[in-house]
């Protein structure tokens, strides 16, 4: 009885300290209280500024057909919506491809007929200026050339979640996406992902950053780590020393009836061949 007491006794301990608990993975707790860190409020959305390796959608838009023609592929009737769905999802398909313009090392992209047009460091809509600008300059001695328009947008923007839940890479198919959009497209966290130590992994100019924080605080909403940018690498590690863990009530009553139950197994055993080996004596 007294081995199996103490085999009870250290048991129990590491039963409980396995447990996870509502502390560990409930979101949007009270900042300040029981080590739930506070954030400064430092959120600031700014416009997405290009970056080599990006790539844009441009469709040139003109109530005069030579123009639209000009600098447009044909789209087989597919409608400038339906393109760039396809473009920001990844599903692009034959002449689709042909949309696609590199901002390449040097900064610059490639467009049909007009030359190297700076992009690296600007936003989506001082591209579109400048090639409105250009074009119009461009096809001057149409009639309607003060009728031009231009679409720019970012295509095939990405982030990934590396997690022992699972790991993947996930289209951001709009400007703004929060970290708890991120991670729900991602199918959440895990019972024993660490959300007080998430990481994301992000470049910029060349510089790559780490940024670490704790999802779980309601602070989160008002600091730099709400909002993902695209390429962003989402790292979450488990809880540390979870080698296996407990998660409700129900099984931890479970698993402490099937320990006791084993160690009465194995206490009543080596009585049995104790008394076994006494009576041959």
């Amino acid at each position: 009885m007294r081995l199996l007491k103490k085999y009870l006794f250290l048991m129990l301990p590491l039963l409980m300290a396995s447990c996870v608990t509502s502390r560990k993975v409930n979101l949007m707790q009270e900042a300040g209280v029981k080590g739930i860190p506070q954030y400064t409020d430092t959120l600031s959305y700014e416009d997405y500024q290009l970056r080599i390796g990006d790539r844009l959608y441009i469709y040139v838009y003109s109530v005069d057909e030579r123009i639209s023609n000009m600098f447009n592929v044909s789209s087989s009737g597919a409608s400038s919506a339906q393109i760039r769905y396809q473009l920001a999802t990844g599903r692009t398909t034959g002449s689709y491809d042909l949309y696609t313009y590199l901002v390449q090392d040097d900064g610059m992209i490639d467009f049909p007929m007009v030359g190297r047009i700076p992009a690296r460091g600007k936003t989506t809509r001082e591209v579109k200026h400048i090639l409105e600008d250009t074009l119009s300059s461009y096809v001057h001695g149409y009639a309607e050339h003060k009728l031009l328009s231009v679409e720019v947008n970012i295509v095939q923007r990405m982030f990934s979640v590396i997690s022992d839940r699972g790991s993947g890479t996930f289209t951001l198919q709009k400007e703004k996406v929060t970290i708890f959009e991120a991670l729900a497209m991602a199918g959440d966290i895990g019972d024993f992902g660490d959300r007080s130590k998430v990481r994301i992994v992000r470049e910029k100019e060349g510089v790559t950053e780490i940024k670490v924080f704790d999802v779980r605080s309601e602070d989160i909403i008002n600091s730099e780590f709400y909002y993902i940018e695209p390429n962003d690498v989402i790292y979450i590690q488990k809880i540390k020393g979870q080698s296996f863990g407990i998660n409700s009530v129900t099984t931890t009553i479970s698993v402490v009836a099937t320990t006791l139950a084993f160690g009465g197994f194995v206490y009543g055993l080596v009585v049995r061949i104790m008394n076994s080996v006494n009576e041959h004596n």
